[in-house]
């Protein structure tokens, strides 16, 4: 694992302390998920998506080995330090030193927030994925860095999770300390109605991944977003 990932620890692996404001400002937060982008052109996405103003990029590869994970992680990672960003790696906390990254992302049935964090290094951004306002009071008490809050609609992406909706989402946001990203089925379509049910920030995967220009798209989401 080493002898593939030489090189990537020049890169400097900024706190998340320093890394909270970025993470509180940022609207609109990327999924590189491997279900949508081949692994060979993973740095080219995360360049278009990162030149469109995302600023947070996360590596999703649920069926990729550790190996895997951390070749595609130095095709992305210069590109986010070049952008001033922030890169996470689904699951794997462990891997997160060896790879360089800022953090990593967990789901609920994986590990608590406080081992990720003792992999991953106590400078490292911990994401928690929930599922429902009960989920997101147990949050507090695990002190994620960040939450996802979801699937607000129907996801190809994660076909077994039900859909929630869109009624709990001031609620859910009133009720943590830290920023929770909207997530599951938004798309330029429907952003607006998350926005509009009150959602300061989302997560956007398909739409952006499959868009004839990832770039074009990341930007007008953000508008979308923004406005």
């Amino acid at each position: 694992m080493k002898s593939n990932t030489s090189g990537m620890k020049n890169f400097l692996q900024p706190s998340a302390f320093s890394l909270q404001p970025l993470l509180a400002s940022s609207p609109l937060y990327g999924i590189l998920d491997t279900g949508y982008v081949a692994p060979a052109d993973i740095g080219a996405m995360a360049q278009k998506l990162l030149r469109g103003g995302i600023r947070i990029l996360q590596l999703r590869a649920k069926k990729s080995s550790q190996a895997e994970i951390c070749a595609m992680a130095r095709q992305i990672l210069p590109h986010v330090r070049a952008a001033g960003g922030i890169f996470l790696i689904n699951d794997h906390p462990h891997l997160v030193q060896v790879i360089g990254a800022d953090g990593a992302h967990i789901g609920q049935d994986d590990m608590t927030v406080a081992e990720a964090r003792q992999l991953a290094g106590e400078n490292a951004i911990i994401g928690l994925s929930t599922h429902s306002l009960e989920q997101v009071e147990q949050a507090v008490l695990q002190q994620p860095d960040y939450i996802g809050f979801g699937p607000l609609f129907a996801t190809p992406t994660k076909p077994d999770y039900k859909a929630i909706g869109l009624a709990d989402i001031e609620k859910a946001q009133a009720m943590v300390p830290f920023p929770v990203f909207c997530i599951g089925g938004i798309t330029g379509k429907t952003v607006s109605q998350v926005v509009a049910a009150g959602a300061q920030r989302v997560v956007v995967v398909s739409d952006l991944l499959k868009a004839e220009d990832p770039c074009a798209k990341a930007r007008e989401l953000l508008k979308l977003i923004k406005k």
